[in-house]
């Protein structure tokens, strides 16, 4: 997964990793998340929220953008890529859960992605590393 941009955010939720996984597989928990509106394409291949699984998000007056799940692991990683309509190129998704010694999880978040116009990865990058960062606490699990 090279890229040049990367965004890393880590957030730690009370709720034990199989809540938080299955909050955050559920695309459409995750517009507050993103600051999108957030609409199912399709469910996943052998689960509604696993593999193959599509949400579309519509951000503001930008046009619309298909992610698609690559790995849903239960309970540990969900893995994504933009699969339709984004300026973003080689745009990916790992987001890593891990227990915490007090019943909680540790939500470790990685995405990576270039642009074509030199510089607008780093500003895009700034903006999704603060927006995500908010967006994570709105997520209740």
């Amino acid at each position: 997964m090279a890229t040049p941009q990367r965004v890393h955010v880590t957030h730690t939720y009370t709720s034990d990793p199989a809540t938080v996984f299955e909050k955050l597989a559920e695309h459409e928990n995750l517009g507050p998340v993103f600051g999108a509106k957030i609409t199912r394409v399709k469910d996943g291949d052998t689960s509604r929220n696993g593999v193959g699984s599509t949400r579309s998000l519509k951000i503001g007056p930008l046009p619309a953008f298909h992610e698609t799940t690559t790995v849903a692991e239960p309970h540990t990683l969900i893995e994504y890529k933009i699969s339709k309509g984004s300026p973003l190129k080689g745009h990916w998704g790992r987001q890593v859960l891990t227990p915490t010694t007090d019943g909680g999880t540790l939500l470790d978040y990685t995405i990576g992605f270039d642009m074509p116009i030199p510089g607008v990865a780093g500003i895009i990058g700034k903006v999704l590393t603060k927006n995500i960062s908010k967006g994570l606490g709105k997520l209740t699990p």
